[in-house]
This record gives C-alpha cells, structure tokens and sequence, in this order.
C-alpha cells in the first residue's frame, strides 16, 4: 500500500531515531546495501483542513536500499555527488507532502458562512481535491559536535502546482547509554505557486461557504522532539511529537481551519539484518 509522505515522515523517525548499536552496524554495513525496518504503535497527525479528519499512525514500513551513488530511500530516488568530511549532497526526486491532508476530507453538513455567521439552510461542503506533485531537488546534509544541518531545495517538475520550496531543518542529539533525546527545529519557506495550489481557492471551487482566495509565498517553521530507548541490536521503543505553524498565507485560506498541525507517535521499531 502507498504510505502518505507525512506519515512517512513520522514513522522514520521512529525508525531512526535510535540508531543500533554502533560498532555492530558498522560491521553489518558490507553485507547488505538494503535497510529494512517495521514500526508498529499508534498516533494521530492533525488535520488543518475545514471538514477533514486527523491522520492515524499504525504501523509502517522502512525499506531503503543505498549504493556507491544512487540510492532509493523509502520513495525517493537520489544520486550523491559529493560525499567528504565537511558534507554529503544529493540530487533527489520525491512526492510532494502536502497533499496528504486532501486525503483525508468528508463532504459535510456546515452551518456558517465564509464569515463564520449561521446559515439559515446547513450546506454541503468539502475541501476541494489536490494532486501530488512530483519535485526535483537538491539536498545538503552536514554535522559535527555541533549537531546536524539538512538544507534541500525542490522545485515541481510534473507541472501540478509549477512552485518551489526551500527547507532547513537543524538536530541535536543526546545520548545515554541506550536512551536517546533528539529535539530538532527548522523553517521551509513554499512559493506564491505551490501555496496558490494546495491552499488557494478557485472561484470554480468556491459556493456559499468558501470564498475565492488565491494564496501567497510564506514559511512554515516547525519543532520536533524524539525520545528513543534501544533495548537490543533489533528492537527500539520510540516516542516522536512535532508541531507544525502554517504560514499566514495558508491560514488565511478559507478552507483552512488552524494555523497548526500536530503529531505524536509512540511504539517499537524492528530492524531487520543478519
């Protein structure tokens, strides 16, 4: 089954975020270029969207397979061409996340207008349809003692909303023995296009609830927190919380209900390998 991108997201950091045990890893690195993984627990991502519903988490899969160069990380296709000391950069492909939450919408009975006044006769609505966008992009990850920095750059190259967005994302991690603390912050910034797209309000798509509305450029700025405890080479138990601010262009929208998404999830991960 195609996973959603932004469950993906979660469930690989419940994943990863306990990496095994260091030393036996590296000596399982050249046996296999394949890196599978299962999660299994639960928790729920916030929709923004009016009518819609909150994102379940139940359990997941991690399949990645990486080479010399090329690699394919759980639906993304890249090729390194610079791997030193001081940085890794990537050339990567990917799907879009931000259509997800059009996924998960119902056609409802509402009662308010686009004011938010009472209507005298409850209204169908539902938040219109959205595609995914396939992007292409570069990605530069670099660390030290310092911590650890992920700057991408992605533009649509599928022609579905034609935009662009620039992430930076900065993580710290804290290690005792086998308990692992990882809190991460960063800010993306999406185009006047890629906003307009996902967020924005055609007067076709409009009626009596939701009002024409064309979006512009914002940033979004999002906190992450990841407490892990690895209990064997195998077996991990994580907990991930995240919070996420819409930029205002997005909030503004009509069909929009809350500048913030949330997430939390809370289970075991298992690493699969000789």
């Amino acid at each position: 089954m195609l996973r959603q991108p932004i469950q993906l997201a979660l469930l690989l950091i419940l994943i990863l975020a306990v990496p095994g045990l260091a030393d036996e890893n590296a000596e399982n690195a050249n046996e296999s270029r394949w890196q599978l993984g299962a999660a299994l627990g639960y928790g729920i991502r916030s929709n923004p969207l009016v009518q819609s519903d909150d994102i379940p988490i139940v359990v997941d899969l991690d399949i990645a397979w990486f080479g010399e160069h090329f690699f394919f990380d759980n639906g993304d296709l890249g090729l390194t061409f610079a791997d030193n000391s001081a940085f890794t950069a990537s050339v990567i492909t990917r799907i879009n996340s931000d259509r997800v939450f059009f996924g998960n919408t119902d056609t409802r009975f509402v009662v308010f207008d686009s004011t938010g006044a009472p209507l005298a006769v409850p209204t169908l609505f539902k938040p219109p349809d959205r595609d995914y966008a396939i992007e292409l992009g570069v990605e530069m990850l670099t660390g030290g003692d310092w911590g650890a920095m992920q700057l991408t750059a992605f533009h649509d190259i599928s022609g579905t909303h034609k935009g662009y967005e620039l992430y930076a994302d900065y993580s710290f991690g804290w290690r005792q023995q086998r308990l692992y603390v990882g809190p991460s912050f960063g800010l993306s910034y999406k185009s006047a296009e890629l906003n307009n797209y996902y967020w924005g309000v055609t007067p076709e798509e409009a009626g009596t609830v939701a009002f024409p509305y064309e979006a512009g450029a914002g940033f979004n700025w999002h906190a992450r927190l990841m407490i892990g405890y690895q209990l064997d080479k195998r077996w991990a138990v994580s907990l991930v919380a995240e919070y996420e601010r819409l930029n205002d262009e997005a909030s503004a929208s009509p069909i929009v209900a809350t500048n913030r998404v949330l997430g939390w999830f809370a289970g075991a991960s298992y690493r699969f390998g000789r």
